[in-house]
């Protein structure tokens, strides 16, 4: 139920609908991703280009016909640009996939090949990944992001 309750927030915040989205809009949401520090944007975008970009796109435009499942019933790597869906979960969301797998947090018959990298890369250096493509979204993305991350701050599981 308070997942419903997200996405519709999240369709309406797109939408530009409702004055208290927009009293939340404007104000600072720090997140977890830390997109304004170069430091660690460079740092996330040397990370992606190594463990990322051979299935996500090094342009960050994933797989070709992403939203279509292959003959095992996969779906193919999602773009983390713009175009895609990522910028739609909350960092802390983003997060928790990145470390433990999509398949991990969705469960049930949900088949993904993007397997968890905790094994792989520290806490920090996911962070500094997710910073980097946070950084490449245009300022209204960011916007509608900041305000999936207040609104999963106001409403935690």
């Amino acid at each position: 139920m308070m997942k419903a309750l997200l996405w519709a927030l999240g369709a309406m915040a797109a939408m530009g609908q409702g004055p208290a989205l927009a009293q939340m809009a404007a104000e600072p949401v720090p997140g977890l991703f830390p997109y304004r520090d170069a430091e660690r944007v460079e740092r996330g975008a040397a990370l992606y280009a190594e463990n990322c970009a051979s299935c996500h796109g090094a342009d960050l435009a994933g797989a070709p016909d992403w939203k279509t499942r292959d003959a095992d019933g996969y779906l193919p790597a999602p773009p983390h640009d713009e175009t895609g869906h990522t910028w739609h979960h909350a960092d802390a969301q983003l997060l928790e996939i990145v470390m433990h797998g999509t398949e991990a947090l969705v469960g049930g018959d949900y088949k993904s090949n993007m397997s968890g990298f905790a094994d792989v890369l520290s806490r920090d250096e996911i962070v500094d990944i997710m910073a980097y493509i946070k950084s490449t979204w245009p300022a209204e993305v960011v916007r509608i992001h900041n305000e999936i991350n207040a609104r999963a701050a106001a409403f935690p599981d």
